[in-house]
């Protein structure tokens, strides 16, 4: 018996009491509708229900009385061992042996999809994040938003969600000037402009440039800008995606913001051209001495908005609508931006934006603000100078540290890490805690079989002791957890889930053998807990997996 069948029994019961105390009452009620919990303290139960605290008023009934008339219902369902009204009218459920162990064997032959729910069908969502500039390495900040908004996309497929990952590529405007003069300096072997891009880095583009292009300097100057910027640009891409994928981090869509302002295949307006119209179409946008003007006032903006200057030149503004417009075109009823700490004022201007474009601002689009993270000792990186670089940090802590910690934490909470930790392999380390856990399911696994215990035999009634009892009902929360981090876009539930996982697993091993002592004879009890190891494993190796990180079989 797990949650959900659980819950389906509790509604079974509740819904003909309600309905005998006052006709009407349980109209509507779901079995989602009664939440279940896990009582921190054992001795109450294997799982909680408050549901006649919360229906008592509806059905007009003192809620502890409620509670043992549902009680008493409950205790006649299969599976359910006993139940115990507590305080006010707490419902305390425990279940037999062999309802609760039945989960092991399921989660087995479930394998890769256990975990997996479809709270999210139905929603098409676009998630964009990292965002970077192309015109220098990925550094810390992009770090965590890629370990974030990757192990979001993740737990929001796992729930069923129809989603596209998107990076959001700045390469149109000055920013791009000043990296092509940057790098067509470096290959003449000129200082860096004044307001260039310095480090190595722009040296190493060069050099790849000159080395594609050896006609380079012979060309005319303007060609010369022209051809340096975009081929230095297509190689500084390049590397943002090995540096993402070493952080097993993939994109689906890489969108061009040069592909918002060029003009259509056919001559048609530009998409930002567009944006202007289709926001003036929905009577959101006012001309004011020269310039073009949309009222995001309307939609909690803290003032309006210029899109296009007097001088005919477009804002930022301008690309945001468009791409958000563009967005909508391509089916995505959600969008979602994972920004940095430094995007605070984008929130209501994006809002506004969507209301001005006729979407709900509170329903199809959601802003997540990561803050800023800091790691103990780093060093600024010796090609760019100026920061800390991606592949720094991952050669230095391991992609797996690296993406564990920084999925542990709410994204809205300031982080420091300490390498020192995180490189450690002690349980001090959390990514090692859980990944030994994993290691050590395997290793029990594979004695078993060297020791001729299998899974011939599945017999959940055996499964009695505390240990199993409290491991047991941690592997039935999985799925919940996913669905709920995945509902809140908040990873870290995951990460906390699987330390408490890896806990009970050790404590559970070190008090039930799934190997006999000596030369005891293998027993159904011994088959059977190699059930529950193996689903352990699995459960482990599934949640790490969301995170983006390995999982072990030796350590």
């Amino acid at each position: 018996m797990n949650p959900d069948t659980l819950s389906a029994a509790l509604l079974d019961v509740i819904a003909p009491l309600a309905e005998a105390r006052r006709p009407g009452a349980s109209e509507g009620l779901t079995a989602a509708d009664l939440v279940l919990e896990r009582p921190k303290n054992r001795d109450h139960g294997d799982w909680a229900s408050n549901a006649a605290l919360k229906l008592s008023k509806a059905v007009g009934a003192n809620p502890r009385e409620f509670a043992g008339e549902i009680a008493a219902r409950l205790r006649e369902v299969d599976g359910i061992a006993d139940v115990e009204v507590a305080g006010p009218g707490f419902i305390n459920i425990r279940l037999d042996a062999a309802a609760a162990g039945a989960l092991a064997k399921q989660i087995v032959e479930a394998g890769e999809a256990y975990g997996t729910n479809d709270s999210q069908r139905g929603n098409t969502i676009n998630l964009e994040f990292v965002s970077a500039n192309p015109t220098g390495p990925m550094h810390i900040g992009h770090t965590r938003w890629a370990a974030l908004g990757d192990s979001i996309a993740r737990l929001l497929q796992a729930s069923d969600a129809t989603l596209v990952r998107e990076f959001y590529i700045n390469d149109a405007g000055a920013q791009m000037e000043r990296f092509g003069r940057s790098v067509l300096a470096a290959a003449k072997g000129e200082p860096t402009p004044e307001d260039g891009y310095p480090g190595s880095y722009i040296d190493d583009l060069a050099r790849r440039v000159r080395d594609a292009e050896p006609q380079l300097l012979s060309l005319p100057d303007e060609e010369q800008l022209a051809l340096a910027r975009d081929r230095a640009y297509e190689f500084q891409m390049s590397d943002l995606r090995a540096s993402l994928e070493k952080f097993n981090v993939y994109f689906d869509v890489f969108f061009s913001e040069r592909t918002l302002h060029a003009p259509g295949p056919g001559g048609e307006p530009s998409l930002v051209d567009q944006a202007v119209d289709r926001l003036r179409a929905q009577g959101h946008v006012f001309d004011e001495e020269g310039a073009v003007w949309v009222r995001t006032t309307d939609f909690g903006d803290d003032k309006d908005r210029v899109i296009r200057r007097s001088n005919g030149e477009y804002t930022y503004f301008a690309s945001d609508a468009a791409y958000y417009l563009n967005k909508g075109d391509r089916g995505f009823a959600h969008k979602i931006y994972l920004l940095g700490a430094d995007h605070h004022g984008y929130v209501h201007r994006l809002k506004a934006l969507a209301g001005a474009a006729g979407d709900d601002p509170e329903k199809d689009i959601e802003v997540l603000i990561g803050q800023l993270v800091s790691v103990n000792g780093a060093r600024l990186s010796k090609r760019a100078g100026n920061i800390i670089e991606l592949d720094d940090l991952r050669d230095w802590i391991g992609t797996d540290a690296l993406r564990y910690s920084l999925a542990r934490y709410p994204a809205d909470s300031p982080l420091t890490l300490d390498p020192e930790i995180l490189r450690k392999r002690t349980n001090d380390n959390p990514v090692f805690y859980v990944q030994y856990a994993h290691a050590r399911t395997h290793n029990v696994a594979r004695n078993a079989a060297d020791s001729g215990v299998d899974r011939s035999e599945f017999a959940p009634e055996l499964l009695t002791h505390e240990t199993e009892s409290a491991l047991l009902g941690a592997l039935q929360e999985f799925p919940r957890v996913v669905a709920f981090a995945a509902e809140v876009r908040e990873p870290h539930r995951v990460a906390r889930y699987l330390e408490e996982l890896a806990g009970l697993y050790h404590r559970w091993y070190d008090n039930c053998r799934v190997i006999p002592l000596g030369d005891q004879p293998i027993e159904p009890v011994h088959r059977t807990r190699l059930w529950v190891n193996d689903a352990t494993g699995q459960v482990l190796r599934n949640g790490l997996t969301l995170l983006g990180v390995s999982a072990p079989e030796r350590m």
